[in-house]
This record gives C-alpha cells, structure tokens and sequence, in this order.
C-alpha cells in the first residue's frame, strides 16, 4: 500500500514545514494541540472513508459465498475475503501510524516552545533583581543623601555624649539609624537646624525601615523561583532526551537548540518512520507495534512535565501577585517620591511586565480531561 507512504510524507511536511528552523514562536502551546486534534480528526475522516470502502466489498463477498454453489467460484471468494480482511488490518495500522506521527511532531513543537517559554523566563530571574541591588535599596547607609546628613551631624555631635560604632555595626541598618538619630538629639547645634537635617532624611529612614523585610522577602522568595525553574529547565531537557531517544536522536535540546539542529530531528525521525513502513509491509507486526508504542510513549511524558510546567508557572505567578501587592503597599511613595531609588521604580515595573507575561507568554497549558485523552489515546468522549 504505497499510496499511504505518499499520504505519511505529506503529513510529515504539513505537520512540520521543510527548512523550518525556528521553533514556532508565533504560537502558543494550546494552538498546536488544536492543530494537532485537527490534523488527526482529518486523518480518521480519510481512513473512516476508505475503511467503509472496503467493508461495503467484503459485505457483497460474505453475501455472494452465501449463495455461491461452484467450489473453485467459493475458494475465489474467500481469498477476496481474506484479502479485504488484511487490507482493512492494514488500514488500522497506517491510521494508528500516521496518528502517533502527528501526535509526536507536535508533541516535539510543544517541547520547544515551552523550552524557549522557560529560558526567557530563566534570563528574567538572573537579570531583574541581585542581593547586592536589594541591600543598596533597603539601607541608608548606601544613600548619599543619608551618609551627609551623617557627616554633618557627627561634626556637631556632643564628644562627651556620644560614641563610635565598630564598623560591623556601623553598616547594621537599624543600629546605625537609631545611633544616628541619637547624636542627632544629642547635637550641639539649634533645633532648628536638627530639624532640618532630619527632614533631610527622612523619607530614606521611612523607606528602608519599611520596606528593609519585604525588599528582602521578594529577593528571596525570586531565588526560590529561580531555582524551581531551574529545576523546571533540567526536567524538560530529560525529557527531550527521552522524547527523542526513540528516533535514536542522542543530542540535547540545550546543544540542539544552539546548533540549531531541528532538521536533524525531522530527517530521524523520517528514517524511524521509513523503518516502521518497511516492518508493516513485511508484515512483522510484533515490530509495527513495538515501534508504535516507542513512538507514543514519550507523548505521556510529555503530559505529565506539562503538569509540572503548569504547577510551576501558576505559583510563580502568585509569587508576583504578592511581590506588587507588598511594593505598592509602601503608603508614603507620593509624599517621598522623589528619594526613592530608581532600583525600586525599576522592579516595580519589571514585576509588572512580569506579571503580563505570566497572563500571556507564560500562561499555563489550558489541556482538560477530555483533550488529555485525545492527545494520549486519539478519541475523544463523543467516540
């Protein structure tokens, strides 16, 4: 049956375009299983066509061997008979082929998508905040403004009265703020001017002491995420080796994706799938089915990381959900505005695009229980 080799390839190349070498970027992961359920659904509508073909024949046989009286006319049925029988086995098997094939390649675009989807992610927590940003953010003693004020009342401070700080808690922010303010009442110098000073700093005083816990609740919490997704990164590059262990493809995703190497997977997998034609035409179908159960294994794999993937993104959206909440609970921000660091500004508004793209780019797989099984059996609740 050659013609199904004509309709295999031509479904290889509308499931994955010839000389497409980046991964599909214009997508997101629910459009491709659409595709996919769309693709098999067109598959099982031609088979469905000419299965009914061949099952109108073998009727009119089994009708003429009821009234068939003639030996040799009678032998001549039943190899018509035997033969429509091994057609319509055939045809079984080409459709479940054809149907693992799509359910792979897409399965494999599925793969890269969210790859690229968790490496952008990865490159958002290595660059939006470090624990040197958050510290120069929560301290006064990292502010020029702060630090002056310092120089100018240690000038007036009261020498019987005061004393110096080790260095160790000289950088500490409450105990240099509190000795601070200290020498700041204690001071040889008008109220007037005290009061000056401590206008001066004010808003840096309120906002580190504020925002000292939650600042360093977000860092934290970040490199939480980031290694979640780090871990998230390393199961989706087992994954891929298992994926494509089948097709006795032996290059990881990370070094495939570098090298750009998709074609590569594509030509493998156009052998495995050649191999496993030769095996149904020879007819050893203890090959055909373990070749199609190696084909259709990894796409349970496949389905049990995107629950991974899904569990991972929806708490790392929640993380950002309370990362603005406790940015934007700092009640003072109008009256201090003009003091606060541009650091913070910035992450406010790198948590917000964040949180965009958790709602978009990030989005967990919408797959229910009734596309699970279309995915991993090929039915659905209507068959």
């Amino acid at each position: 049956m050659r013609a199904s080799i004509l309709v295999f390839v031509w479904l290889v190349a509308a499931a994955w375009p010839a000389g497409a070498t980046s991964p599909h970027t214009d997508k997101d992961v629910d459009s491709i299983w659409q595709q996919m359920l769309t693709e098999i659904k067109t598959v099982q509508q031609d088979y469905a066509l000419k299965r009914e073909i061949l099952w109108s024949r073998l009727q009119a046989v089994n009708r003429a061997l009821w009234t068939a009286t003639e030996p040799q006319e009678q032998i001549e049925l039943l190899i018509q008979k035997d033969r429509l029988k091994e057609q319509l086995h055939r045809l079984d098997l080409d459709e479940r082929t054809l149907i693992f094939k799509i359910r792979y390649l897409k399965g494999l675009s599925v793969i890269r998508i969210l790859y690229e989807k968790l490496l952008d992610l990865d490159h958002h927590f290595a660059s939006i905040v470090t624990f040197r940003e958050i510290n120069k953010m929560a301290n006064p003693n990292n502010y020029p403004e702060f630090l002056k004020v310092k120089e100018l009342i240690e000038r007036k401070k009261d020498r019987k009265r005061s004393f110096e700080l080790p260095p160790l808690l000289s950088q500490n922010l409450y105990v240099s703020t509190i000795t601070t303010l200290i020498n700041l009442f204690n001071a040889a110098a008008p109220p007037q001017e005290k009061q000056k000073d401590l206008e001066k700093i004010q808003c840096i005083l309120d906002f580190t002491l504020r925002m000292h816990n939650d600042l360093n609740t977000i860092y934290f919490e970040m490199e939480f995420l980031r290694k979640s997704n780090d871990k998230v990164l390393e199961d989706i590059q087992t994954l891929f080796k298992e994926y494509t262990k089948p097709i006795k493809y032996y290059v990881s995703l990370s070094e495939c994706r570098m090298n750009d190497d998709w074609d590569t997977v594509q030509e493998k997998l156009n052998r495995y799938l050649q191999e496993l034609q030769d095996a149904m035409d020879k007819g050893n179908e203890q090959k055909v089915m373990r070749m199609q159960i190696d084909l259709n294994f990894p796409i349970d794999q496949l389905l049990q990381f995107l629950n991974k993937y899904n569990i991972h993104i929806d708490q790392s959206a929640k993380f950002y959900e309370k990362f603005k909440i406790i940015l934007d609970s700092y009640q003072n921000e109008p009256v201090c505005d003009a003091s606060l660091p541009a650091a913070y500004k910035k992450l406010k508004s790198d948590i917000d695009i964040t949180i965009q793209k958790f709602n978009t780019a990030y989005k967990p797989v919408g797959i229910n229980g009734t596309k699970l099984k279309e995915i991993l059996y090929g039915i659905n609740e209507y068959q």
